[in-house]
């Protein structure tokens, strides 16, 4: 072990109590869902197992991590691939059957997939020249792209748009040019333009290409109004929910809109709509500071890390985070599509929330290791 008094002294304590704070928010919104209270019981059971985890990834020095990035890589390739001829569970094949929990890997290879993008990036990050090439960006991105296309066929497109966050936030970190951020632009512009005209004029291959339960996420989320009591139910409701709380909600006693099952998977995906609805604008506002506040942190110790590693880890878990958090609330509030993507710390689930705690105890101990000793 490598944990000493100094590096406790370093701990950001900041960022314990904000997790805290989260969990409070997750019990109250999984227990004025339409899974009750005894779900919320079990996030608790979680939440102190994801504290353990927490501290148990603090007591060796994170360099150990980057020493094993690759072999974690690949070890997470290997889940990805073999979940792929799993029993289909929600008609995808995302999760491992362990009798008494289900297992997700695509959780647990966001983790994997910093560490090992953070170690090739740090390895060339003291070359100015680094991406002078646009052809230097292929390494990074197929550490990414692989696992995003394996996660893909289970399928799960919102995490694998998680992915693409992690990879862009670590690419501007990383020093990616303008130029190159252009041709990457116009690359999705052309293939925008190309999927809109093959939408007007060759609809087959369209939707061979976006499949149609996809397309119908992009239809009813611009108007659910064309089936607010089919397609467009989960978004309708959920406006209703939030836009009942008002300013200071209808109490964590009182009987909701959520409790009575009318927020559909209210536990999880739709958790922010639950807390908005039970404590209003301004339970909401603090939720969304809490998250703000954690961002803060990490940014700090991104910037003050001793190397090069640590700086990258830290900011694909920035990227991870903002994007989740933006993609959950956004979804419930209409500012974005429906993907399912959980709330990270607040939805009700043991593979999000143990490897997010375990992601966020790699965090921790790159803060708590910044110092560097004379004679280190």
């Amino acid at each position: 072990m490598d944990l000493e008094k100094r590096h406790l002294k370093e701990l950001d304590w900041t960022i314990l109590l904000i997790f805290v704070g989260l969990g409070a928010f997750s019990y109250l919104g999984i227990s004025g869902s339409g899974a009750g209270i005894e779900t919320a019981q079990k996030q608790v059971v979680w939440y102190v197992l994801g504290f353990v985890v927490l501290g148990v990834s603090l007591l060796v020095d994170y360099q150990l991590y980057k020493s094993l990035a690759y072999l974690l890589y690949g070890f997470g390739l290997v889940l990805l691939v073999g979940v792929l001829f799993t029993k289909p569970i929600n008609n995808a094949h995302s999760w491992y059957d362990l009798g008494p929990v289900l297992f997700q890997p695509s959780e647990v290879v966001k983790l994997f997939i910093i560490l090992a993008v953070a170690r090739y990036l740090s390895k060339n990050s003291e070359n100015p020249d680094r991406f002078g090439a646009f052809y230097q960006l292929i390494p990074p991105a197929l550490l990414v792209i692989v696992p995003l296309l394996l996660v893909l066929i289970q399928p799960d497109l919102g995490t694998s748009m998680v992915y693409v966050g992690i990879l862009t936030t670590m690419l501007v970190v990383g020093g990616i040019r303008l130029r190159h951020v252009l041709y990457l632009g116009s690359l999705v512009g052309s293939f925008l333009a190309t999927m809109t005209v093959l939408y007007f004029y060759r609809d087959d291959l369209f939707f061979k290409i976006i499949k149609p339960y996809q397309w119908d996420r992009i239809v009813y989320w611009l108007n659910p109004d064309l089936e607010a009591m089919g397609r467009g139910f989960q978004l309708k409701q959920s406006l209703i929910a939030i836009g009942s709380g008002q300013l200071m909600g209808k109490g964590v006693n009182t009987a909701t809109q959520a409790s009575y099952g009318w927020v559909p998977v209210g536990e999880s995906d739709f958790i922010f709509t639950v807390i908005a609805e039970r404590m209003g604008f301004i339970g909401a506002g603090i939720l969304m500071m809490l998250f703000f506040f954690l961002i803060y942190r990490m940014i700090r110790i991104a910037m003050e890390a001793k190397d090069a590693f640590g700086s990258y880890v830290v900011a694909g878990v920035v990227g991870m985070l903002t994007f989740q958090v933006f993609e959950n609330i956004g979804m419930t509030i209409q500012l974005m599509p429906i993907t399912g993507l959980p709330l990270p710390f607040i939805s009700y689930g043991g593979s999000s929330l143990i490897s997010n705690f375990l992601i966020m105890g790699i965090v921790l101990n790159i803060g708590m290791r910044k110092q560097k000793l004379m004679f280190d």
